[in-house]
């Protein structure tokens, strides 16, 4: 929505849920009987008050309007967000029929936006003042003249409210903090090239009987080092034993690029810079954008969560409409919470763009934001089949470890093939496979649904696993369609 009032669609609202059971309840709750109070306003807040099953009522509030992305509030105990009332609310709204007037906002829906706009521009304010104090503590580390010293003050400007910015102003301490973690990264990546040799002789037959209490414990000794990069790829190599057909080739192909991230991380002085930064942050240090910022029309092309134990990953992919770069934000929420970063598919977003070092940088943080998200008629630019995958064979030169990379394919058809699917180009010379995860998901009838036959553009990432489909556009005019 923008402040002149253009409403979301549905496919923009659902695509906020955090998760399947999220549209499902919220698709319950957007009709008019369990709402009283519902109302909106051309600025962009949506408001209702909604029967509860457990204790309601709750008040909801959402925010659709303001540069700091939409934003939303409720009385219910949920640890979701946006939580299924706001999507259900918001579901109600985007019918457009009537059912949520225009009108003033109650005082409780009005205190909340004004409050938390207010809060907004003063943690802005903070931020720029934080932003020259963490400049000037990274030119104090980089005097220092040492990569670990670098390594280091990234971490504490990117880290803990605790007192990242008085890391940064004393070059020195950061220095040493950042040398002695080095110096544990090293130790273990050795160690972990020791067990990794020791697994080989022994035969990859032998795996089956360890069980995966010898790779816990192996990640285990990864996060003693201080390398949590390493720790995930151990744990990736224990579930990938003995997990289906061929699972030695597979098991052996993962175990080489984990020795090759070891040998890359002891031998880190001799690599290209770009290079090198890669291999830091595939090891688990952090880093901080360094690039310079870029200001565009940034295409929200997608965004889906992955979840684990211990955290929630939200990506959000970008397309700059102006300069034809296309970005990854990434935010985190606890385990049991989803990031706060909400950005609607099929909108663009007038903002601000770092990136962070390493190979192909595609990875971003999102800076000022001079506008909420408005429509756009621009898709991004597509290729073949075959240019994709020419272009994730060139991006593997700058990250071996690379699972894909974001592409669009321009005029392609979906088509079954044996058990799989597969995109094919309108002439059916070339076809990329879909991923086998996405060939279980509701996504995969949407998109055959849109295509009918007829060649779509469809945006995804492209891998070693084939390509799985994100958000797809029609033939002809008409929105995005998020496929999670």
């Amino acid at each position: 929505m923008t402040q002149q009032g253009v409403r979301w669609t549905t496919d923009q609202v659902l695509a906020l849920a955090p998760d399947a059971a999220s549209r499902e309840a919220a698709g319950r709750l957007a009709t008019a009987g369990p709402w009283s109070e519902v109302g909106s306003t051309d600025g962009g807040t949506v408001w209702g008050v909604c029967r509860g099953g457990g204790g309601g009522p709750y008040r909801t509030v959402v925010d659709v309007a303001d540069a700091s992305g939409p934003a939303c509030t409720c009385g219910c105990p949920s640890l979701r967000y946006p939580c299924k009332h706001a999507l259900g609310l918001l579901l109600l709204w985007a019918g457009g029929d009537g059912a949520v007037p225009e009108g003033e906002p109650p005082a409780w829906a009005e205190r909340w936006v004004t409050g938390r706009r207010e809060d907004a521009e003063a943690a802005a304010g903070a931020e720029t003042a934080e932003t020259g104090a963490a400049e000037t503590g990274a030119a104090g580390a980089e005097a220092a003249g040492t990569e670990a010293a670098g390594a280091e003050a990234a971490v504490g400007t990117a880290g803990d409210a605790s007192g990242s910015v008085s890391r940064t102003r004393d070059p020195v301490a950061a220095r040493r903090r950042a040398e002695r973690r080095a110096e544990r990264i090293t130790a273990g990546a050795t160690e972990l090239e020791q067990r990794l040799a020791d697994l080989l002789r022994g035969g990859l037959a032998e795996v089956e009987q360890t069980g995966y209490a010898w790779w816990e414990e192996t990640a285990a000794r990864m996060v003693d080092a201080q390398a949590p990069g390493l720790a995930s790829r151990v744990r990736e190599l224990g579930s990938t034993a003995s997990s289906g057909p061929d699972w030695p080739v597979r098991l052996l192909e993962e175990c080489a690029l984990l020795h090759l991230l070891d040998q890359g991380w002891l031998r880190r002085d001799r690599l290209p810079e770009d290079l090198a930064a890669t291999v830091r942050t595939r090891v688990g240090l952090s880093a901080t954008a360094d690039g310079s910022a870029v200001r565009d029309q940034w295409l929200i092309l997608a965004q889906y969560d992955s979840v684990d134990a211990r955290l929630t990953t939200r990506r959000v992919w970008l397309y700059g409409t102006e300069t034809g770069r296309t970005a990854l934000l990434l935010s985190y929420g606890a385990a049991g919470r989803a990031p706060e970063l909400t950005l609607p598919v099929g909108l663009s977003l007038d903002a601000e763009l770092s990136t962070y070092p390493g190979g192909g940088r595609r990875r971003a943080a999102l800076g000022k934001r001079f506008a909420p998200p408005a429509p756009v008629e621009i898709r991004p630019k597509g290729v073949t089949p075959s240019q994709a995958l020419a272009r994730y064979g060139r991006a593997l030169r700058d990250d071996p470890w690379l699972e894909s990379v974001p592409v669009t394919l321009e005029q392609v058809v979906p088509v079954p093939d044996g058990d799989s699917w597969q995109l094919a180009d309108v002439s059916g010379e070339t076809a990329l496979p879909l991923t086998p995860a996405f060939g279980n998901r509701a996504g995969l009838w949407r998109l055959v649904a849109l295509s009918g036959g007829v060649p779509v553009q469809v945006f995804g990432e492209c891998g070693h696993r084939g390509f799985t489909p994100l958000t797809a556009w029609p033939a002809g005019p008409g929105q995005a369609v998020s496929l999670n």
